[in-house]
């Protein structure tokens, strides 16, 4: 295999990805590890596939753990950051990926909905970044957040009110540390996915409701996991140090 440059190696860095166990995450984790760091694999409920990921990971001569936490418990966020410092040294790379996704027309939605959507997808990159802050001012010109957006949080799609708002919101969160933590060459950024092939797009889109989104997408087709995993390695490594505030989108021309 051929080495990295310098400037793409993730080498010696540590990093934290939330909700890793499938999907997106799961090839934010793998990529990241790929490029050399060690990775943390946060996971809810899904115990057995983050430990799966993280046998594969240590079978390809890398490192990882799992971790285990409710993102949208700050005291659970606090305790796992301080395991994942603890038992792999530090904390260089932040990537809030956790997110869900309840959909249903406003007329139609509850408001409990809203809250664990927000809970989630919003408060939840707020614990983690709060709780790793400190580890990546450390960390000075390696410390990076990344925060996994979404196409509708720039354009908004009917039937994902609450979705495309706590999405948008995380543009705002992006843009407003990404000043607040410039000072200590800690970036921030936000990866902005269009349709993307994972399990949850599989099952909604099918037939002549897949063909109606693939005459909207200019490349003509659904975006990989694997394209979203790039993006984000691009941006945790050291030829993105003098990016911050920016969105990323990673939608085959969907969205411009």
């Amino acid at each position: 295999m051929t080495a990295l440059p310098p400037s793409l190696s993730l080498a010696e860095r540590v990093a934290l990805v939330t909700g890793a166990s499938r999907g997106i995450g799961r090839a934010i984790a793998s990529t990241l590890a790929a490029r050399g760091a060690a990775v943390a694999v946060n996971y809810a409920n899904s115990e057995a596939a983050a430990k799966s990921l993280c046998d594969e990971i240590t079978a390809a001569g890398g490192k990882a753990i799992a971790v285990g936490f409710d993102v949208a418990d700050q005291d659970a966020v606090a305790a796992g950051v301080k395991r994942v410092v603890d038992e792999l040294g530090g904390l260089h790379i932040l990537v809030n990926n956790a997110g869900i996704s309840i959909d249903g027309l406003l007329l139609r939605a509850k408001a409990e909905d809203l809250r664990r959507t927000l809970a989630v997808n919003l408060e939840g990159a707020f614990f983690c970044s709060k709780a790793a802050a400190r580890h990546l001012l450390k960390a000075r010109d390696a410390g990076r957040i990344i925060n996994v957006s979404s196409v509708v949080g720039e354009t908004g799609n009917g039937g994902q009110s609450m979705y495309a708002s706590s999405k948008a919101a995380l543009i705002g969160l992006s843009k407003s540390l990404a000043l607040e933590l410039a000072g200590r060459k800690v970036t921030v950024n936000a990866v902005a996915p269009g349709f993307i092939e994972t399990e949850m797009t599989d099952a909604a889109l099918q037939g002549d409701a897949r063909e109606q989104l693939l005459a909207k997408i200019p490349l003509r087709r659904i975006g990989a996991a694997s394209e979203v995993a790039e993006a984000v390695a691009w941006l945790a490594s050291p030829a993105a140090a003098y990016v911050t505030g920016e969105v990323l989108r990673v939608n085959g021309g969907l969205s411009t």
